[in-house]
């Protein structure tokens, strides 16, 4: 039996669908999702199965213009993960126009020479009339492998997307087993799965000038998980965003992090959050670190 394994390296503009697309083409929830542009931090790791094909679809941070250190470090992941693919997925926002974001990521796109995929996703959101002169467009531009229209949420195209990849990915033995659906450590899942809660919960309140980090993990003998993370914010407004009124939101947020924590590592859980004031977070390697972001000058 001749298997086959690759890794596909899924870069875009914020809020493209990056996430939703790599959760759908594996099946089951891997990276979280949020409304907010920037939400994926560092390149975790889905692993999609098509037959004997295994397809390691690294889920990049968006790619911005960037500010500040942990915007850095998030395009230097973007595009490591680009170099290291054996095939690049872009995936284009079928809805959205190509504004100034999309072009200088497309510039990149150029620069490189790998393989390439496009998806262009929401597509049952986009006017149908420009899609076909979008697709035309950008295969001119780019000269892909392939291109798909699919749409994340509904899950049209998404298959037919697979199996390209799959078919794409060189003769190889399976990097992980059959039954592991991704790299991240525990801890930076369920640091992940907080951070979603508050930027669910919050929406447009708090800026993305915050960050989850685990203080303490302890798995007890009765086989129940104890967490302690502190959320870091850059200011006290910020903080008594998250803490709401008598701490009710940061209440709420424990909660349900804490459903899905347990949901995820399949045990009970006890979870308990503090917030801190630090305006220079973004400064500690070891945060870095944590959330699986190199260091960046």
């Amino acid at each position: 039996m001749t298997t086959r394994c690759g890794f596909v390296a899924v870069i875009g503009a914020p809020n493209a669908g990056k996430s939703t697309l790599v959760n759908a083409l594996v099946g089951q929830k891997v990276a979280i999702v949020s409304a907010k542009a920037q939400t994926t931090r560092a390149r975790l790791m889905g692993i999609a199965i098509e037959d004997e094909a295994q397809i390691l679809l690294v889920d990049t941070p968006g790619i911005f213009a960037p500010r500040r250190r942990l915007d850095r470090a998030m395009v230097a992941a973007a595009w490591a993960g680009a170099e290291d693919a054996d095939l690049v997925l872009l995936v284009i926002d079928a809805a959205a126009r190509l504004g100034e974001r999309v072009e200088a990521m497309l510039a990149g796109v150029e620069g490189h020479s790998q393989p390439l995929m496009i998806a262009l996703n929401k597509v049952d959101i986009a006017p149908k009339e420009d899609l076909l002169a979008l697709a035309a467009q950008l295969s001119e531009r780019l000269n892909p492998r392939q291109l798909f229209m699919v749409s994340a949420t509904t899950g049209d195209g998404v298959a037919d997307l697979k199996r390209a990849l799959a078919d794409a990915m060189p003769e190889a033995p399976w990097h992980f087993p059959a039954d592991q659906l991704s790299d991240a450590t525990e801890r930076m899942v369920a640091a992940e799965l907080t951070r979603e809660q508050i930027y669910g919960q919050l929406h447009a309140e708090l800026p993305y000038s915050s960050v989850v980090a685990t203080e303490k993990w302890e798995d007890r003998k009765d086989g129940s998980t104890v967490i302690h993370q502190q959320i870091l914010v850059d200011r006290d407004s910020q903080k008594a965003i998250v803490l709401g009124k008598g701490g009710t939101r940061l209440k709420s947020i424990g909660q349900a992090a804490r459903e899905a924590i347990a949901e995820h590592l399949g045990r009970k859980v006890h979870l308990f959050l503090h917030v801190k004031v630090n305006p220079r977070w973004d400064e500690d390697r070891s945060l870095y670190r944590d959330i699986g972001l190199e260091w960046a000058e």
